[in-house]
């Protein structure tokens, strides 16, 4: 999930987005963004789902699976 944590900063980052932002946004914790962003956690499946949708990216992409 190297690719994940890296992507999610750099989207939060183009969107000019806090982590309590995306938070709100997603429906989580701004604590669990920064652990993801991180790499020190990995978000269960529906909050990658919710990720994509949020920033209008496909979860393949989010994951690092495309460009």
């Amino acid at each position: 999930m190297e690719a994940f944590k890296d992507r999610l900063k750099d989207l939060r980052e183009e969107k000019e987005l806090t982590q309590v932002e995306l938070a709100e946004g997603i429906g989580t914790k701004h604590s669990s963004i920064s652990r993801w962003e991180r790499g020190l956690q990995e978000p269960s499946l529906s909050y990658i789902i919710k990720l994509s949708r949020f920033f209008g990216v496909t979860t393949d992409y989010l994951l690092g699976e495309e460009n």
